[in-house]
């Protein structure tokens, strides 16, 4: 005679699936108990505020504003018209290494410090030189070219 096939492992493992079926039934029953099937229109709405909060409580109709459609610009606003101003500026070499071709100016305007490259240059300069020279968008920011003595 063969003896049962239900070892205490399966016999454990059956229990555990039970046990988990019988929770999950209880649980079911409890939200269906707990749960009110829809619910006013009133406690659905979220209104925002003037300040762009989510509230529950409706704007009060008497600090309505008035704005008026073709006051707001969609997009970039159109730049004003400035004067050009002169692309040729005036400074005084701060440093430069012939050997090596390149230097800086210093701004007599905004004393801000520019590169400047031998090849953006008309004629040679030395540290010192007082010099007028145009600025051009490099890789690394403004460079000073044709760069002339004064």
């Amino acid at each position: 005679m063969a003896g049962s096939q239900e070892t205490y492992g399966k016999k454990e493992r059956e229990k555990k699936r039970l046990k988990k079926q019988e929770e999950k039934r209880k649980k079911k029953a409890e939200r269906k108990s707990s749960a009110t099937k829809g619910g006013s229109l009133e406690s659905m709405l979220v209104y925002v505020d003037e300040n762009g909060h989510f509230t529950d409580t409706p704007p009060d109709p008497s600090q309505k504003v008035q704005i008026d459609a073709e006051s707001i610009e969609i997009g970039i606003p159109k730049k004003e018209e400035e004067e050009p101003e002169d692309p040729i500026r005036e400074g005084t070499v701060d440093f430069f290494n012939d050997s090596k071709g390149f230097g800086f100016i210093i701004d007599n305007a905004n004393k801000e410090r520019y590169f400047v490259h031998v090849s953006g240059t008309t004629e040679e300069i030395v540290e010192g030189n007082k010099v007028s020279f145009e600025l051009e968008k490099g890789q690394k920011g403004m460079n000073a070219v044709r760069v002339k003595k004064i």
